[in-house]
């Protein structure tokens, strides 16, 4: 089977973007006949460095239906099945989108980039191309397309970082995997490192088209072929023009399954002992992330506490199951050091014992019975350690975290220890930590920026302060405690990018009126009547 790659030249200067694409036309024009598979680069339409949405929309206005067209000709006048990546309009607006094109013209199918890049989500404001990348937000397994009896899989530029996904893509059997890209930054070196990987990884051939910088540049270029054993049969560098070569797309490797066994395919031989739990979540139980899930939410204050005691497993359990967007919980740390959820620091409401939870060891604490005063159906239940509730729900659902040992000043203050765990348990951007501490908000500003924070009430009855302490420390939500909140403030966080939330609302008539007034979380002990209640004010989220 012959196939080719197109390279053409690509500018960072955005005048010469016409002359580019009439470039490209006239290599489409050279692709000989009998060539079996052509793949072209990723934006076919934008081949120059088009600024912002308006540059990159009017570029894919011009082109993309003419690549598209020119590329359906080149089609049928080759014999060949041809793959072309351009914009496709939507009614949200523009998607990155593979196209594939039969030998008698017909477009039979479309590939979705399934990573869109941080350039390609940011809004126009923030310098990105303000895509439409709304159809990556829902699990799905990898797209494979048939095609007279081979199997396309595809990655598009930023997908190829992605290397957790190739061994997924490997369960498909793909026969040849479809890349069109740019990876404007990377080595030669470096492409052909992901790229040979990638291969061994999933048994399939690679067929990669690029983008050439120029003839010295170092980088981006190696538009290749690769082979299931990982050996490039084809690299351009940054050649510009045409690549061909002979492949046989039914010839897969095989090697000993350990020392002296079978032979079997790379990816069959790890997934004989893939331990994936041992460090990351995955797969369709992760939900969007605290910057990617849209609001107003409603948080199951202490868990879902109407239903099971409050700070506990089963309590945190059945929020999840219920459909609650977020959790809250309290940690506090023993005098042995463990990190445990309760909400007081008197044991005597909430347990059988009595005293103060920081002056007692972990073991004492265990001793305890944590669930008869919920009833006796949960007679024995024990403490929860911050661990075992990342252990189970980590990535499952969104935690707002209220550190009680910050509140309250405690000398060592376990700041690495709760991030630590937190990145240990892969959920990162799913947390996010509340205190009414902003000495603490200054520490985790410099030490994790990147962390979400939450300004607590200080027992300031002007809700105004708490805007300004957010605006202060630099953490981007504030909790509201009812009934110190008002519209005036609440605009005035929003305004600023705050998020707000708002505690002690257990009426369902009171939440809706409290989201209709702005608030974005409602933190509320009887999550599923309040949850009925703003349901419909849910469907149209937006995202921060």
């Amino acid at each position: 089977m012959k196939v080719c790659v197109i390279q053409p030249e690509y500018s960072f200067e955005e005048n010469e973007l016409d002359e580019r694409e009439r470039d490209l036309l006239k290599l489409l024009d050279e692709c000989e006949e009998g060539t079996d598979i052509i793949v072209l680069p990723e934006y076919s339409d934008a081949l120059a460095d088009v600024k912002g949405k308006k540059g990159f929309y009017d570029a894919s206005e011009k082109y993309s239906d003419l690549i598209v067209e020119k590329a359906r000709e080149t089609a049928v006048r080759c014999n060949s099945i041809v793959f072309v990546n351009v914009g496709f309009k939507t009614d949200r607006g523009i998607r990155n989108t593979t196209y594939a094109i039969d030998r008698k013209g017909n477009i039979v199918g479309r590939y979705f980039k399934a990573h869109p890049a941080p350039s390609e989500v940011k809004k126009d404001f923030e310098g990105g191309h303000e895509l439409d990348v709304s159809y990556s937000y829902e699990p799905k397994r990898p797209y494979i397309l048939e095609i007279e009896g081979l199997r396309f899989a595809f990655l598009t530029c930023y997908d190829f970082y992605f290397y957790e996904n190739f061994a997924r893509i490997a369960l498909e059997s793909p026969d040849i995997i479809i890349g069109c890209a740019l990876q404007r930054t990377d080595t030669h070196e470096a492409l052909s490192i992901i790229n040979r990987f990638l291969c061994y990884q999933t048994n399939a051939y690679l067929i990669r088209a690029s983008v050439s910088l120029g003839q010295l540049s170092e980088t981006c270029g190696c538009s290749m072929v690769v082979s299931p054993e990982g050996k490039e049969i084809l690299n351009m560098k940054n050649t510009v023009g045409i690549g061909a070569c002979e492949i046989d797309p039914k010839v897969k490797f095989y090697k000993a399954a350990g020392y002296m066994g079978i032979k079997k395919a790379h990816f069959e031989y790890t997934e004989e002992g893939r331990r994936p739990w041992l460090y990351r979540n995955g797969g369709a139980s992760v939900v969007l992330d605290d910057f990617l899930k849209g609001y107003p939410r409603i948080c199951a204050h202490r868990g879902f506490n109407a239903v099971a005691p409050e700070n506990s497993m089963p309590a945190f359990g059945a929020a999840v199951a219920a459909g609650a967007d977020e959790i809250e919980f309290d940690l506090w740390s023993t005098k042995d050091g463990v990190i445990v959820s309760c909400h007081d620091d008197m044991l005597e409401r909430i347990s059988t014992g009595t005293g103060k939870i920081y002056e007692k060891t972990y073991d004492e604490l265990l001793s305890l019975d944590f669930g008869v005063k919920g009833g006796k159906k949960f007679q024995g239940l024990k403490i929860a350690k911050f661990e075992d509730i990342l252990k189970r729900f980590a990535g499952r659902v969104i935690m707002n975290i209220h550190v009680k040992i910050w509140d309250y000043g405690f000398e060592d203050d376990k700041i690495d220890e709760i991030v630590s765990l937190v990145k240990q348990y892969d959920c990162y951007k799913h947390v996010y930590f509340m205190t009414a501490n902003d000495e603490i908000h200054f520490k985790l500003k410099e030490k994790y920026p990147d962390i979400s924070r939450c300004v607590g009430w200080d027992g300031n009855r002007d809700p105004m302060k708490m805007v300004t302490r957010a605006i202060n420390t630099g953490a981007n939500k504030i909790q509201f405690f009812k009934p110190f909140y008002d519209k005036k403030s609440i605009d005035a966080a929003r305004e600023k990018g705050i998020i707000c939330n708002l505690f002690g609302v257990d009426d369902p008539l009171e939440a809706r009126k409290c989201v209709q007034m702005g608030i974005d979380t409602i933190l509320t002990d009887d999550f599923l009547s309040v949850y009925n209640q703003v349901e419909d004010l849910l469907y149209e989220r937006k995202r921060t």
